[in-house]
């Protein structure tokens, strides 16, 4: 229970706590009110920059989101030109977190990262589809059991300044586990194939959830790297 009003928090907040508390202090002894406001923020920076522990169902037959947050589009388009997939047809998810969404990301399957590329760009607003297409961003190249390739893009919003990458190329990744988190307000991306997504849009989304689901099924030997 304690977990739920007290998770544990990602290391990337840990000095942007410390400084609004230290702020907070500050206020406290000028105002009382601008001291509660300071408090109220220093709490929402805790629970902004929560990490909870997700359970992952571990079946390849499916992906898992990449985000918490809400659904903004459900559509077949070409790859990331970024990436040289541009030639190559993807259905492409992307979901918008706010300030107020858990935004530790995670791969959506198990796979190696082949590739991760890294763009700069601007900060608009990321609800925009234009966001997707403008602001700074960064891809990870996921090739999955079966050998197909599953695209996830972090993507900076109009308030984040930071996309945090926790992972590397060539790194063996396990469905539901960490690659990453962007600071404050921002998006995520994912391209992939073969499989049929279980999302709809405005759907309120989370990252233990199934996202979309194999076309054909499988057997249960999986394809080797």
């Amino acid at each position: 229970m304690l977990d739920k009003v007290f998770p544990k928090i990602h290391t990337e907040g840990y000095k942007f706590l410390v400084i609004f508390i230290s702020v907070t202090i500050i206020l406290y002894f000028v105002n009382g009110f601008l001291g509660f406001i300071g408090l109220v923020l220093s709490i929402w920076v805790y629970y902004f920059f929560r990490d909870p522990d997700r359970i992952s169902i571990d079946d390849d037959n499916y992906l898992i989101s990449p985000a918490d947050g809400i659904v903004l589009q459900v559509v077949d388009t070409n790859g990331p030109k970024e990436l040289e997939l541009e030639g190559k047809k993807f259905t492409k998810v992307s979901i918008f977190m706010n300030v107020f969404d858990c935004h530790v990301n995670r791969t959506p399957c198990e796979g190696k990262i082949s590739k991760i590329m890294y763009k700069p760009g601007k900060f608009i607003n990321a609800s925009f589809d234009k966001a997707s297409e403008e602001n700074e961003r960064n891809y990870y190249k996921i090739q999955n059991t079966f050998g197909e390739d599953i695209i996830v893009v972090q993507i900076a919003g109009l308030i984040a300044r930071r996309i945090v990458c926790e992972s590397y190329e060539n790194q063996e990744v396990k469905q539901g586990e960490r690659i990453g988190m962007i600071r404050f307000g921002s998006r995520a991306d994912i391209y992939f194939e073969n499989y049929k997504p279980l999302v709809k849009v405005n759907q309120k989304n989370y990252c233990w959830r199934n996202f979309a689901s194999k076309k054909i099924k499988y057997g249960t030997t999986k394809k080797k790297l």
